[in-house]
């Protein structure tokens, strides 16, 4: 029968013997549930967990994916006592980040938990969650603005205009000028 190589471990194998031994049948079903766009980036993020002497274990590969499969089904993570969305997207694009880490030599392997995918993707989210929040608050000071002015700019605007109207100068206030460009009550 012909071999063939496992993927992620690169252990070869009959297909028979893929599926007859109970993790590496765990680690196909787990393999077959997650989303397809998401397939080749984790195969390059699984063989990041190969020892760098020795094929990675059909045990290590089940348990890999099946530490994955319900976090990327949910589309969230849990990390640092906080729930962090995290759909296929930001699954991607912390995969390429890892990846560019990798081919710069600034990852160590073999990798020994999740921990380090999972702060980028949390990383992901919260700038993302910051970038959203700037953009409320942007349109919540603009809607503020022209709420109470027209058209006029900032809080202040609501002073200076009122209904597109200048409000009148208040008398006391009249009188302070007045009094200091040195004129007399009746004099504009």
């Amino acid at each position: 029968m012909r071999l063939i190589p496992c993927i992620c471990c690169g252990a070869e194998m009959t297909l028979d013997v893929a599926i007859a031994h109970e993790r590496s049948r765990a680690a196909v079903m787990a393999a077959f549930k997650l989303p397809n766009r998401l397939g080749d980036a984790l195969i390059s993020y699984i063989a990041l967990f190969r020892p760098l002497k020795r094929q990675l274990s059909h045990d290590r590969l089940a348990s890999l994916l099946e530490e994955l499969l319900p976090m990327i089904q949910a589309a969230q993570i849990e990390r640092n006592g906080r729930t962090w969305p995290a759909p296929i997207e930001y699954w991607r694009a912390a995969i390429e980040a890892m990846m560019v880490k990798r081919d710069t030599g600034r990852l160590q392997r073999p990798l020994k938990s999740h921990g380090y995918l999972l702060e980028v993707i949390a990383g992901i989210a919260s700038g993302a969650e910051a970038q959203a929040e700037t953009k409320r608050e942007q349109e919540r000071a603009y809607a503020y603005s022209t709420e109470r002015t027209g058209n006029a700019p900032g809080p202040l605007g609501h002073y200076l205009q009122i209904g597109g109207v200048s409000a009148p100068m208040p008398p006391e206030t009249r009188a302070m000028i007045n009094k200091i460009l040195g004129r007399r009550n009746g004099d504009a």
